[in-house]
């Protein structure tokens, strides 16, 4: 089976630094496979991310997602190519605080007509995740600024996950959490990642976290820089 994702030989500098935070010779994520990233603050977790989304232009390397080289796709390309194949829940969760809960889980479908697609009626897709993640119905009109931490988790949980794209990005989405809500979180994001087939990279610096899935990196292993800033 071909790797969904393929990353060889990527070079990433920061503007006005002379060191690479990340110099990585492979790094692969079969299809439906759950990758737990870990490595401490500083090491280039956040970075790959942005690499991955195409959020950045590495130096050199390949980034290839399902046999599109993200490096041949323009700005505007790689937009788009983000909103159709990836979910990504950040740290901060990135809500918009005046929108509703409803409002936010459905906005990649309004990026991507392929999301849309996917996702089918749009509204009752959103419900069913927002369901899955166990979050009750009074709330889904309310504004995202009023919820709880837990609660914007989730909601940015099932925003991620909506139109089933083939790779969900987690960025230390646990970390304000504490053990028993960690858990029950990973819990819920397992169980809708397997239901909507897609693969799953979430990162942390917690190893605790880590035999819970398919297989566990260190990045600072991987990466040739060893370089943690």
């Amino acid at each position: 089976m071909a790797e969904l994702l393929q990353i060889v030989r990527l070079r990433y500098t920061w503007p006005g630094e002379t060191r690479p935070v990340l110099d990585i010779p492979e790094f692969t994520i079969a299809p439906g496979e759950r990758v737990f990233l870990q490595g401490p603050s500083g090491s280039g977790k956040s970075t790959l991310l942005a690499a991955i989304g195409g959020l950045i232009r590495p130096d050199n390397g390949t980034i290839r997602f399902d046999q599109t080289d993200l490096g041949t796709l323009s700005t505007a390309c790689r937009d788009r190519f983000r909103a159709e194949h990836l979910g990504v829940i950040f740290q901060q969760f990135n809500l918009l605080p005046w929108l509703d809960v409803r409002a936010n889980v459905t906005l990649p479908c309004r990026f991507s007509k392929a999301r849309a697609r996917r996702a089918g009626n749009v509204t009752e897709a959103a419900d069913a995740l927002l369901d899955a993640m166990d979050l009750a119905p009074a709330l889904r009109g309310k504004r995202a600024d009023t919820l709880s931490v837990g609660q914007q988790q989730r909601v940015a949980a099932a925003r991620a996950l909506i139109g089933k794209p083939r790779l969900v990005l987690a960025d230390e989405p646990t970390s304000a959490l504490d053990h028993d809500r960690r858990e029950a979180f990973i819990d819920l994001l397992f169980g809708q990642v397997e239901a909507a087939d897609s693969a799953l990279l979430f990162v942390s610096h917690d190893p605790a976290l880590a035999a819970r899935f398919d297989r566990q990196v260190s990045l600072p292993e991987i990466n040739r820089t060893g370089k943690v800033a």
